[in-house]
């Protein structure tokens, strides 16, 4: 029988950076993007060994703005997937598209690919918000999009939110949650804002989120505050009741779906499923063993074409390594973690290895057990940080 593997594809292109990204990508020209098709299309060419063993369940193309590529672009790379691996034909295939990168000959394109599912970044429906994040487009243009997709046939559609920036009020927000909703998406992601190193925002507000601006800039009065640590919990708080209102089940602590449209991809990924991730940067999970391709460009090119070895920071993962990654991922479902499924992968008992801690959760009111589950309350999704804390180290 063979055994399931997860796809990312990492596309590092976009338009310009969002004040708030930190993610590897940057703006580049088309005979830039091509030289990096080519390149992609040699690592792909490299797992033909992977068609035997490994049954693709599911592909994520993701960046940077995998819709900036032309769509003829997207459909030799999957043509080429199809050669190295043997997808499922039932795999769930997403793409991230941005508003204003999307059109009707590229969505026909994505479909001939094989593409099912939609990851649209709309982030705030607040044309304000839009422009201080730095994002390229309008709420209108974000509606065109929509339109479009839904016109050729996409019904699996995620749209991207963010939470918690700057200026944003609990009016605002649910203004832009309710916006959202009754487009009827089949999935909403409702991420908060993270301040990370080397961003615009991170030396505007030197990364205290929750905690206002910085005190150089807050004399200079530049910039909107952040919502402080109150304002932050009610706003995630609204978020799951908004959206039970329209439908949504929260199945992970920032992923909402309507029944049977939860992300399989991401499912995956917090169930520890082995997935190879192709291009530059890209993080994979194989067996025990962990590791990123390299990071710089030029050398991710030089490489691919010399098929030299890309991978970089490779980590063979202990026993207590993948214990600890199946209680930190695994709780960040709703539905939390099996305790028959902990004995049968490590023949042990979760409460002999866990049971002083889990005692200390349950009895603060942040775990709780029912039947063969283990799973965050809502107090300890609340802080589920502080949560995973104790099942690592």
């Amino acid at each position: 029988m063979k055994k399931e593997l997860e796809l990312y594809l990492h596309i590092p292109f976009c338009v310009k950076k969002c004040a708030y990204c930190d993610f590897l990508s940057a703006p580049a020209d088309e005979d830039a993007k091509q030289e990096y098709v080519n390149a992609l299309l040699c690592e792909i060419q490299g797992y033909e060994a992977y068609h035997e063993p490994y049954q693709v369940t599911t592909i994520f193309m993701g960046g940077g703005t995998p819709s900036l590529l032309t769509g003829d672009q997207v459909i030799v790379i999957f043509d080429a997937l199809h050669q190295s691996f043997q997808i499922a034909e039932n795999a769930e295939v997403t793409i991230e598209a941005n508003p204003g990168t999307v059109t009707k000959e590229k969505l026909k394109a994505w479909k001939a690919a094989g593409i099912n599912r939609l990851s649209i970044g709309l982030q705030s429906a607040d044309n304000e918000e839009l422009k201080m994040l730095g994002r390229i487009h309008t709420w209108e243009e974000f509606l065109t999009t929509y339109d479009l997709a839904r016109k050729q046939g996409f019904d699996n559609i995620n749209i991207d939110l963010i939470s918690a920036i700057p200026g944003q009020t609990e009016a605002s927000w649910k203004k832009t949650l309710t916006k959202a909703a009754r487009l009827d998406p089949e999935h909403i992601s409702a991420y908060s804002l993270m301040i990370e190193e080397g961003t615009p925002f991170y030396e505007r507000y030197g990364g205290n989120a929750g905690q206002g601006l910085t005190e150089s800039h807050a004399a200079e009065n530049t910039a909107p505050p952040l919502p402080d640590e109150d304002a932050e919990r009610k706003i995630y708080e609204m978020t799951a009741e908004i959206l039970s209102e329209y439908g949504y089940q929260r199945y992970e602590i920032s992923n909402y779906a309507k029944e049977g449209y939860a992300c399989r991809h991401n499912m995956g990924y917090w169930e520890r499923k082995e997935y190879l991730g192709i291009g530059l940067g890209a993080s994979s999970l194989i067996g025990r063993s962990r590791y990123h391709n390299t990071g710089n460009i030029r050398s991710y090119i030089q490489k691919v074409q010399e098929k030299a070895d890309i991978k970089e920071d490779v980590e063979q993962l202990s026993v207590k390594d993948e214990i600890e990654e199946f209680m930190f991922l695994g709780l960040r479902k709703t539905k939390g973690i099996s305790i028959s499924g902990f004995e049968e992968l490590y023949r042990q008992s979760i409460f002999d290895v866990y049971g002083t801690q889990m005692k200390k959760l349950m009895d603060g009111g942040l775990l709780e057990m029912s039947e063969d589950r283990i799973r965050l309350t809502e107090r300890g999704i609340d802080v589920s940080n502080l949560v995973f804390l104790e099942f690592m180290g």
